[in-house]
């Protein structure tokens, strides 16, 4: 039996394709180990969407040899397909999987073992239609699912590589979506968590029907109780959309709506498809049908050329959005997009002001939204027991996806159950109270 380590860089989707490949290799007799320590098979799903995600990429695939130097070590996913060269000249790598290809791994690592060579382990993964079919049976966490239904994306922001990491949308079938949230869903957990690399094109690539179907469809999956959206384009947050959402009882009401920048000359700069007037609309449309939802968002500050009064006017916007949390992220040159050979590149010294403003804006706004919910009744889906100051509690969250805890009694195991109560004020800074 080959000892295997896996180490996984990167998003969300890239964890859900972890997860996969784990349990395939359990499957196929491959034994599981920690990856600081010896293997005799090393993986790192790799990340590129910045140039220090690729050197992060790198340095792991480097300790991977250093650990066991007989070892073999396969770099998969997102570095490996965008600069193969670089992977395959490697000297610490010893195989190279790309995109669309991790559903082989198991024939591709066999391949090897017998001394065959396994062609295309990185395809054109700009000129394919297919959808890499991965399914699920069960993650370590047991109460919450992420569940891949799309993968790829046209929208060719100029800071953004993963259209060339990733490929133009793919979708995956409803029906092959539904039958792994039912088997999930079979097997313990009780959320789940709709995900990819731009869920709002889903189904556009396929002429059926989109994301309002899945969710109408998943809405009937018994014993599923609830729905999560990863990240949402503005542009699909229609009337319509809201309005039919708002009728599914087990969708959350918390909704990632990416925004990048409230400027929108900076927007414009960015070629994100939306101004912030549009934007801010949006957010209008989830209030009117949802009482105090939970909004959350990404920003970047640091733009190429972003001007004190661009970035003034960003800082202004997500006042008046009022978000329930952001991701600040300081814009990172990549190599091979539009914006990294724009002029006004900004230093790092401004850039970590401008997002040091900001953060404190989050943790302002942050606390803001969990104290307008303290006195609400909601339930909680416990996922683990924790020790804090002393006592132990059980900790899970609420649909608008705010951390609340329950004192522990006796031998009583809250995990994966769904608790109703009363949010009442705060155990920590992002823990809340639940009585």
């Amino acid at each position: 039996m080959k000892s295997v380590a896996l180490h996984n860089l990167g998003c969300k989707v890239n964890g859900y394709e972890m997860d996969v490949m784990q349990q395939r290799l359990r499957e196929n007799g491959y034994e599981i180990v920690p990856f600081d320590g010896p293997a005799d098979i090393y993986i790192v799903n790799t990340c590129t969407v910045t140039n220090i995600a690729d050197r992060k990429s790198r340095q792991m695939l480097h300790r991977a040899k250093k650990q066991n130097p007989a070892a073999v070590v396969v770099a998969v996913g997102c570095y490996a397909q965008v600069d193969e060269a670089a992977a395959c000249g490697d000297d610490a790598v010893d195989l190279v999987i790309g995109n669309n290809r991790k559903k082989d791994l198991i024939a591709i690592l066999e391949d090897y073992f017998q001394g065959r060579e396994s062609r295309d382990t990185v395809i054109d993964i700009n000129h394919t239609d297919e959808y890499e079919e991965m399914t699920l049976t069960g993650t370590a966490g047991h109460t919450r699912a992420y569940i891949k239904i799309q993968d790829g994306c046209n929208q060719f922001c100029s800071y953004c590589v993963i259209p060339y990491a990733r490929g133009r949308v793919r979708s995956r079938g409803q029906e092959d979506v539904l039958r792994e949230v039912e088997g999930i869903v079979a097997s313990g957990y009780r959320e789940i968590v709709l995900t990819g690399i731009h869920i709002s094109s889903y189904g556009m690539d396929r002429g059926e029907p989109g994301l309002l179907r899945l969710l109408d469809r998943l809405q009937a999956v018994e014993g599923l109780r609830r729905i999560r959206l990863g990240s949402l384009e503005p542009r699909i947050v229609t009337e319509e959309f809201v309005s039919q959402i708002s009728g599914m009882p087990k969708v959350c009401p918390h909704f990632h709506l990416s925004l990048q920048s409230g400027c929108d000359t900076v927007l414009a700069r960015m070629n994100r498809h939306y101004t912030s007037g549009e934007y801010f609309r949006t957010t209008e449309l989830l209030r009117k049908y949802y009482p105090n939802p939970a909004i959350t968002t990404d920003v970047i500050v640091g733009f190429p050329g972003e001007t004190e009064e661009e970035f003034l006017a960003t800082q202004q916007f997500v006042r008046r959005v009022n978000f329930y949390e952001m991701h600040i992220f300081k814009y990172s040159r990549r190599k091979g997009t539009p914006a990294a050979s724009m002029e006004g590149q900004l230093t790092e010294a401004e850039k970590s002001r401008r997002s040091a403003i900001l953060a404190q804006e989050e943790r302002e706004m942050s606390r803001a939204y969990r104290t307008s919910r303290a006195g609400s009744e909601t339930e909680v889906l416990f996922e683990e027991e924790k020790e804090i100051d002393g006592q132990r509690y059980w900790v899970g969250h609420t649909p608008h996806y705010i951390m609340a805890a329950k004192r522990a009694e006796g031998d009583t195991d809250l995990r994966n159950q769904i608790v109703r109560g009363t949010l009442d004020g705060f155990l920590k800074e992002d823990i809340m109270v639940l009585k």
